[in-house]
């Protein structure tokens, strides 16, 4: 009877553990992971085109273009 009596009322306290252990594990991934595709993520979004401007072959063309 001990053991029932044990197993349930220390049931939620190691739910709670468990699922600390699991964000934590899923924070350190995502910090991984970020660091090493953060650079990458900012270049693409400057070399993202206008879809308002009109392409013209001076922009294809101009080695000076920022």
């Amino acid at each position: 009877m001990g053991i029932h009596y044990d197993y349930k009322s220390t049931k939620s306290a190691k739910l709670m553990e468990k699922q600390a252990k699991r964000e934590k594990k899923l924070a350190e991934r995502k910090a991984k992971r970020l660091a090493k595709e953060g650079v990458k993520k900012d270049s693409d979004k400057d070399n993202a085109l206008d879809a308002s401007k009109p392409i013209t072959l001076d922009f294809l063309t101009n080695p000076d273009k920022e």
